[in-house]
């Protein structure tokens, strides 16, 4: 069975959730879950926040959906903006939003 997705529609839905939220932020799950190998979620995130450092738990990107955002790790920094593909690096990792912007990260967790 497909299933279709708006990611237009979710991407304003997500970003007036993320706005309203005191963590500046708001996810939902477009693909998969906890017993698939590849999961897909639409992250907003308000201008000036992000998600701290952290570990992924497999292959990851992120493609920016709308805003520009900037993906850390390390010394070393990538910028994205809207239609950006950026590979997540496989060491701790931190994601800040430079202005209201969404993401979608996909990743494919290792067995």
């Amino acid at each position: 069975m497909s299933q279709k997705a708006s990611l237009t529609a979710l991407t304003r839905e997500q970003l007036e959730l993320a706005r309203a939220a005191s963590s500046g932020r708001s996810a939902r799950t477009v693909f998969g879950g906890h017993e698939h190998v590849l999961h897909q979620t639409l992250i907003a995130l308000a201008a000036g926040r992000g998600l701290d450092e952290h570990d992924g738990p497999g292959d990851a990107t992120v493609y920016v959906l709308h805003g520009r955002v900037r993906l850390r790790a390390g010394t070393d920094g990538w910028e994205g903006l809207a239609g950006d593909l950026l590979t997540v690096p496989a060491a701790r990792h931190s994601l800040d939003a430079l202005e209201d912007s969404t993401v979608l990260l996909t990743v494919a967790k290792h067995s």
